[in-house]
């Protein structure tokens, strides 16, 4: 399933309180933790990130102490003790074996040692693939057996949305929705290489002027390199924000048309610049890039706050009503 699908899979699990527990199955650097992180934010519960690979057993089980001759375990600090949220253990199966035993019995019977998980908190994990050349272990077989297993994979179209509320740089994101198949590729012989993680990360180093090949290695580093000299040929965006009816034409080079939505969407800073720029794309553009632009502009409103101001608008269009219907979804997502 896309990241999309996950993330809405996951937040049935919650409305139905479905407390059996959830596997994620995912290559590395494709959002797999953060996903969870936003599922517990807008369902307003805690969110507990425990690394199992980073951990000795004793650190999950805790430690013994004597009580009137009695051995008691003292469950550690970051296990939760009360409320509702979403106890996460993270690269579950790069943790050694002995450390799975001890997490097999929080997740199968929500208690190891003396501590119980509460009531009303989901027990989640997520591990990488063999082929993914993670180091992991084998996952024992009456663990698996008690999860439900889900399979996530990169996804151009959901990462775009995340990453629009997350203001990645124009640039970076214009040059991905060419270049999408670029979004995940594993170099085996690099040490830096393309996921949604590293674009991210290049998104900051572009902004400051730093040479993205540290995150995304030197290969896709080129390549955004030769493409941000498209931006030399984009239309006069200015111009098109100040005036619908100007007679700059779409460029012809699919980059540069990419590049050029994208500018649009993610610089148009009120509801008026948007609109001069839909009726400049529906009289010069066909109507794919109308509905590209489209997506985008809405994603990019949500995050400034501008989407109501933006649907009020487009009904009073005539011209833009026909394209409101398709988007609607996105006014509300």
């Amino acid at each position: 399933m896309t990241p999309t699908e996950l993330k809405r899979y996951l937040e049935q699990i919650i409305e139905r309180s479905i407390k059996l527990s959830v596997m994620i199955w995912g290559a590395p650097g494709i959002g797999k933790s953060s996903i969870v992180a936003q599922v517990a934010k807008g369902r307003s519960l805690e969110f507990v990130d425990v690394r199992l690979s980073q951990l000795a057993p004793t650190d999950l089980r805790g430690l013994p102490v004597a009580e009137n001759n009695i051995s008691k375990w003292y469950p550690p600090e970051f296990l939760p003790q009360q409320g509702a949220g979403i106890l996460f253990l993270d690269e579950l199966n790069m943790a050694p074996p002995a450390m799975q035993g001890v997490a097999q019995q929080l997740i199968l019977d929500r208690q190891v040692g003396s501590y119980r998980v509460p009531a009303h908190w989901f027990v989640w994990a997520a591990g990488n693939r063999k082929e993914d050349r993670a180091a992991v272990f084998d996952m024992p077989a009456p663990l698996a057996n008690r999860f439900l297993h889900l399979q996530v994979e990169a996804d151009f179209e959901s990462f775009k949305a995340h990453a629009l509320e997350m203001g990645i740089h124009e640039q970076i994101l214009a040059f991905l929705s060419f270049r999408s198949s670029l979004l995940h590729k594993l170099e085996p012989q690099e040490v830096a290489w393309c996921s949604p993680r590293t674009w991210m990360m290049a998104s900051q180093l572009h902004r400051a002027q730093l040479d993205i090949a540290a995150a995304v290695g030197q290969g896709a580093a080129a390549e955004f390199a030769a493409f941000r000299k498209l931006y030399s040929e984009l239309p006069n965006v200015a111009e098109v924000f100040a005036d619908r009816e100007t007679q700059i034409a779409f460029p012809k080079e699919p980059s540069v048309r990419y590049a050029t939505t994208i500018a649009l969407a993610i610089r148009a800073s009120d509801v008026h610049q948007a609109a001069n720029a839909f009726h400049w794309l529906v009289r010069v553009a066909s109507p794919e890039w109308v509905q590209l632009f489209a997506a985008d502009l809405f994603r990019s409103f949500r995050k400034k706050g501008l989407t109501v101001e933006l649907v009020e608008l487009m009904q009073q269009d005539a011209k833009l009503q026909a394209f409101f219907k398709d988007f609607q979804s996105l006014t509300t997502s």
